[in-house]
């Protein structure tokens, strides 16, 4: 997994090691960056669907970091975010979520879908002032 910080440069993840190995720390790590970050995207390494809702936000005037997830690590991400951040249970009765996902204000807001169509219907200017994204 690797990190894109606001300025755009990747960051490696830290050593596997202690504190349950590298998947366990990271996700720690993900759940901490949504909950700390006024809005952040979490994606598939290399996915281009990631840069245009990357792309899209900037437009927005919103420079949100990037997460990169590796495919092998996507779906037990998706499951701790979706215990974690969306409130859902552990069991596979609910929807997956799918990469690449859009946090705002701490909350899982949606994918690239329901931001193109938020901000096609004028609300996602809105929804970022509230989030502190935006000081217009």
């Amino acid at each position: 997994m690797h990190q894109t910080s606001p300025n755009g440069t990747r960051h490696a993840p830290p050593p596997a090691g202690a504190s349950g190995g590298p998947s366990g720390a990271d996700h720690a790590n993900v759940v901490k960056m949504v909950s700390e970050n006024p809005v952040i995207v979490v994606g598939a390494r290399g996915c281009c669907m990631c840069h245009v809702v990357q792309k899209l936000l900037q437009g927005q005037g919103v420079n949100p970091p990037v997460y990169e997830v590796d495919e092998g690590d996507q779906a037990d991400l998706a499951r701790e975010l979706s215990r974690n951040i969306v409130g859902g249970s552990d069991d596979n009765s609910g929807e997956t979520m799918q990469f690449p996902a859009v946090f705002v204000g701490g909350k899982f807001f949606g994918g690239l879908e329901r931001l193109m169509a938020t901000h096609i219907s004028g609300e996602l200017v809105p929804i970022l002032k509230d989030a502190g994204a935006l000081w217009l």
